[in-house]
């Protein structure tokens, strides 16, 4: 038996260790399994080259509790380590890294480093073991050796009896740590961060029921059989090649990733690069409404088929981080403890990668089957939208699938949008003039308006629409998004032809003395002589004030303070109807207050402002006007 003293000058390395490196001690069990994992898989590699004589066979790892013995077992059936080789590797090399790494960061207690390169994985063990034993076979023919510390800088190595390839680290389970004796504990940490491993991983038996054999009688019982219970799936879709899988497939892994999830998926997008990085995974666009106040951190990112975490911010672009899936990268530098990113130039290309993966995919999605991604439109526009917004490389790429909705359902590209209504859209000045809604049924007035005159409005309802449209007219300088309620119809798009008023000016700076008596400060009274055959109220809210409050409201945009504003509206009123003429000529106060209070009541109501006790008031005035 040989004992030594590990050569390190940090006499309490140990509780450093449980202090320092790791802000979660459970992910012991995801490091250990992770060098099970590496172990078994180079002896794969140098079996298949020829350099270990050995049969490679179908190694499993194993992990066993002793719930009595206070122990907990993992067992791989990988390289193995000779007696040299641990004290090479987990005595010098291991401990020397530990060293350098706590004196670099003892002062500032932050993880950071990378765990390959100081080969710290093993001793997250010590931070819920007392101590720490190593029996392992090497796949050479040298005897087993056997290592015990107890979280000193004390250790003994001594031969084992040990007869089959391979290692088994037992942890002596601390007080403060016997949470990880339990059964439930340790298949919550198996399924969270190991159940795409690599490596079949065996945890316990389960019962399965025999198939009825098929001449048994009536009163026949299933036999049931104990099997081993294997935890994760090997060769999960992502490691695969596309043409390998199909859309079932995709489909079924997707409620693998996520077993609550009952909904399908829209589609999906498989990443697969090797240069100048290496990448994999696959993204799938859940159906999402119009609401920014959507789950993210719902994309996993792994290493090497290990699971990491589940916040990608910085490796995937932030307006895909409503989607779901995998992105699987060994190149993706992470700090000591897997938890968080390292900054890295790398990380910019990986995430610049996946904007032109999912644009790529977008465009082909698009021109493919057009009438399907229009019919999914609305649960993936929120998205995309958000996307042109944040990421000016995708911005770039978008003309060829962004939509832009009518109010009747056609869809057009911007191109499409520019072509098609640069005939009768086109303003006096030679600006193109897009009217849109918000909401359908609440503009439905000024939309039909619109329609009448053979305009077509779309429906732009996203909560991020301000800001979008700000964009696209910052790089389209000949064209301008405009609100179907934000002003006359006549005014938004204006044309060389001009309606004459009947009313004089005189009458019509009586008229507007007479309509400001009785309309609130709110509203700004304009006169405006129009086809006698228009609304005589129109109620506007003009686009520049309501597209800067809006913005404020939403974040990132708008004037100071814009979004505290009270509503500011126009009352357009039509020189040429008859309700004008007869505000004008009422010579009774009191009968020409109700007439305009009606009318202004009215035109609020088309725009959905009536309420409360205005309504009530609105209701009762109409009831005396009738009876």
């Amino acid at each position: 038996m040989t004992t030594g003293k590990i050569n390190v000058s940090v006499e309490n390395i140990f509780p450093l260790i449980k202090k320092f490196l790791y802000s979660d001690h459970e992910i012991f069990l995801r490091e250990l399994i992770s060098n099970g994992t590496d172990a078994t898989l180079k002896l794969k590699h140098l079996s298949s080259i020829g350099e270990a004589k050995v049969d490679y066979g179908n190694p499993i790892l194993e992990v066993k509790i002793d719930k009595e013995g206070k122990k907990l077992h993992i067992i791989d059936q990988g390289l193995g380590m000779t007696a040299d080789e641990v004290e090479k590797y987990i005595n010098q090399i291991a401990f020397s890294g530990a060293e350098e790494f706590l004196e670099k960061y003892k002062d500032s207690a932050k993880d950071s480093g990378i765990i390959g390169h100081f080969g710290l994985g093993f001793y997250s063990a010590f931070m819920v073991a007392s101590k720490v034993e190593i029996i392992t076979k090497s796949y050479k023919d040298e005897p087993a050796a056997h290592w015990i510390c107890d979280g000193s800088p004390e250790f003994t190595l001594e031969p084992a009896d040990k007869t089959s390839r391979g290692t088994e680290i037992i942890l002596h389970i601390a007080e403060d740590s016997l949470e990880f004796l339990e059964e439930f504990k340790i298949r919550e940490l198996l399924n969270r961060y190991n159940k795409f491993m690599p490596i079949p991983i065996k945890f316990g038996t389960k019962t399965e029921t025999l198939p009825k054999p098929e001449d048994a009688p009536e009163d026949y019982v299933n036999e049931t059989i104990e099997v081993d219970n294997f935890i994760n799936n090997p060769n999960p879709a992502w490691t695969k090649q596309p043409a390998d899988l199909t859309d079932e497939d995709y489909k079924s892994f997707y409620h693998e990733l996520y077993p609550m999830q009952f909904e399908e998926p829209l589609f999906h997008i498989h990443l697969n690069v090797d240069y100048p990085f290496n990448l994999t995974g696959i993204l799938y666009f859940p159906k999402l409404g119009a609401d920014l106040q959507i789950q993210k951190d719902k994309i996993q990112l792994y290493q090497n088929q290990v699971f990491v975490t589940d916040n990608v911010e910085g490796i995937v672009p932030e307006f895909l981080t409503m989607l779901k899936g995998v992105i699987d990268s060994p190149d993706i530098p992470l700090n000591v403890s897997r938890s968080s990113l390292q900054a890295d130039g790398a990380v910019k290309k990986i995430s610049n990668y996946i904007t032109r993966k999912v644009a790529d995919k977008l465009k082909s999605l698009f021109t493919e089957n057009r009438e399907e991604f229009e019919q999914k439109w609305n649960d993936i526009k929120i998205v995309l939208e958000y996307g042109m917004l944040s990421e000016e490389k995708f911005y770039e790429k978008a003309d060829a699938f962004v939509l832009y909705p009518t109010v009747d359902d056609k869809f057009y590209t911007l191109a499409e949008l520019k072509e098609n209504l640069k005939d009768n859209q086109t303003d006096k000045d030679g600006k193109l003039v897009v009217l849109y809604a918000g909401n359908k049924e609440a503009q439905h007035s000024y939309i039909e308006i619109a329609q009448e005159k053979g305009y077509q409005v779309l429906l732009l309802d996203s909560p991020i629409i301000p800001h979008l449209i700000q964009k696209i007219e910052s790089n389209n300088n000949d064209m301008t998004f405009v609100r179907v309620d934000s002003d006359h119809i006549d005014n938004l798009i204006k044309k060389e032809e001009t309606t004459i008023s009947k009313l004089s000016d005189t009458e019509k700076e009586t008229l507007k003395t007479s309509l400001e008596a009785y309309i609130p400060k709110a509203y700004t009274v304009q006169l405006q002589a129009m086809d006698s055959q228009a609304a005589p109220f129109i109620i506007t809210q003009p686009e520049f004030m309501r597209r800067m409050k809006e913005m404020s409201q939403t974040g990132g945009g708008g004037m100071f303070g814009m979004g505290n504003m009270p509503e500011m509206y126009n009352l357009v009123v039509n020189t040429n109807s008859d309700l004008a003429s007869n505000i004008l000529n009422t010579e009774d106060k009191s009968a020409q207050e109700n007439l305009v209070k009606q009318a202004l009541d009215l035109a609020k109501l088309s725009q959905n402002l009536l309420k409360g006790e205005e309504l009530t008031a609105f209701v009762k005035r109409s009831f005396e006007l009738i009876k």
